[in-house]
């Protein structure tokens, strides 16, 4: 058999997804949750097919455990109610202003206004503030940690790195 030929033939046998089902019994929520914690990834990705009626995405498996642990709950327990997504589309618009770019970037990646990053480089501690919309150094605003950085290095650094924000487990 061809290379061609056996690609057409795993298509053909690979049956369409199942239908998503439309409920699941609250009795069987928890013990759905525990299977999933010890199932082999062949087993999650079978799951997902019954649970979302289509092929699941190439991700590592805490996020299909995730996924699949909210999509079993949905199903028993119900949704977020139509108003309260519209709610949250609306929250979300308001925070990035509609810029695409923003609403990529998670809202939790940047420190709290008024959070205090402290480093101490070359024997000298160097405090930053952070505020709604820039950094503080020496009393003056800077748009990045990345500039705040190169003043204080002499050369180019990610702030966030610089200041231990990221390359951190948890971090």
């Amino acid at each position: 058999m061809t290379r061609r030929s056996t690609a057409n033939a795993k298509q053909e046998s690979a049956a369409p997804p199942a239908p998503a089902p439309t409920k699941i019994p609250p009795a069987q929520v928890l013990p759905r949750l525990a299977a999933l914690q010890t199932a082999t990834a062949a087993e999650l990705r079978e799951q997902w097919r019954m649970l979302f009626g289509k092929e699941p995405p190439p991700f590592n498996r805490p996020y299909l455990v995730s996924r699949l642990s909210y999509r079993v709950q949905e199903l028993a327990y119900g949704g977020l109610r139509p108003e309260t997504r519209a709610r949250l589309e609306a929250l979300g618009e308001q925070l990035d202003g509609g810029n695409v770019v923003l609403r990529r970037i998670r809202a939790d990646s940047r420190p709290l206004p008024g959070t205090r990053l402290v480093r101490e480089y070359d024997g000298v501690q160097h405090v930053v503030t952070v505020r709604a919309d820039d950094f503080e150094y020496e009393g003056r605003p800077y748009r990045s940690l990345s500039a705040i950085a190169r003043h204080i290095t002499g050369t180019r650094w990610n702030g966030w790195t610089f200041f231990g924000l990221k390359g951190r487990p948890g971090a």
